[in-house]
């Protein structure tokens, strides 16, 4: 437990540290890039492999190419559009792959390495341009996720009987996700009564990418649990000490941040200006 507090309280530091110490880009943007190539070295782990031995030197590999593509979307921003436009995609297919498993598993193919490269570089360039906006817009985003996961665990604990996706994640519960949207309901209406000066129907909106946003946090905790299921691993690395690899960190992140940048993005076209 000790060691799980203390690299909770280093990566705490480190990643507000990037957000708020500096106006400077480039400490978000190497944290980024270093956090895409670890991320793509364990996914890259995590597929499908024609033997038992799974080849540091093309994991290695693997993790610079989506290290690359991660730097190339946050230089070229009409490439990081077109990543979230196919991630979003993406994760509107994962809905009926984690409702089916393991009934199907269809998704578990080489194509799935693609598909890793898509959201590892999606996920990655969304947190660097909700940031650029804002630090605070950045810190929202984590308190939906980690509001959504941290209300879910203690309600999920306490009360949770009937179970979410019990052959993906049988800790999971349905009473456990409504605590997590109870608690994330806290966080959006505060925000959305002290800090926001929009009308009724820019309320609306702005509360609708928010509960979405939430939804597919747990989409993505969902669909990185069901691929370690189906690859027959426990985390997905040892990077960090009492928490698994960057990949388990992140799960939730990688489907919630391309939806609200894309949604922050659709907003504006529509002038709400956050």
């Amino acid at each position: 437990m000790l060691e799980r507090i203390i690299t909770a309280l280093v990566l705490v530091a480190v990643v507000l540290s990037c957000m708020f110490a500096t106006t400077s880009q480039y400490p978000m943007l190497v944290l980024m890039i270093i956090a895409a190539g670890a991320a793509g070295y364990e996914w890259f782990k995590l597929m499908p492999h024609d033997s038992a031995h799974v080849s540091k030197v093309k994991a290695t590999g693997f993790g610079l190419l989506t290290a690359l593509l991660s730097g190339l979307a946050l230089y070229f921003s009409d490439l990081a559009l077109l990543l979230w436009s196919a991630s979003i995609l993406t994760w509107l297919f994962s809905i009926y792959w984690v409702k089916s498993f393991p009934e199907y598993d269809g998704w578990y193919n080489p194509a799935l390495k693609i598909i890793g490269l898509v959201l590892i570089s999606a996920a990655v360039t969304a947190i660097f341009v909700v940031w650029k906006s804002s630090p605070w817009w950045l810190m929202y985003l984590f308190l939906l996720v980690w509001g959504a996961d941290s209300g879910a665990y203690f309600v999920g604990r306490k009360l949770g009987k009937r179970k979410l996706a019990p052959h993906v994640s049988p800790n999971k519960s349905i009473e456990g996700l409504a605590g997590g949207i109870f608690t994330v309901a806290i966080v959006i209406i505060a925000v959305q009564s002290i800090y926001l000066n929009l009308t009724f129907t820019q309320h609306i909106l702005f509360l609708i990418l928010s509960i979405v946003t939430v939804f597919s946090s747990v989409l993505g905790d969902l669909f990185e649990s069901m691929i370690k299921r189906r690859a027959g691993i426990k985390d997905s690395g040892r990077i960090l000490p009492g928490h698994g690899g960057v990949l388990d960190r992140i799960d939730s992140l990688l489907a919630a941040a391309p939806i609200f940048a894309a949604g922050m993005y659709v907003l504006k076209l529509f002038g709400v200006d956050l």
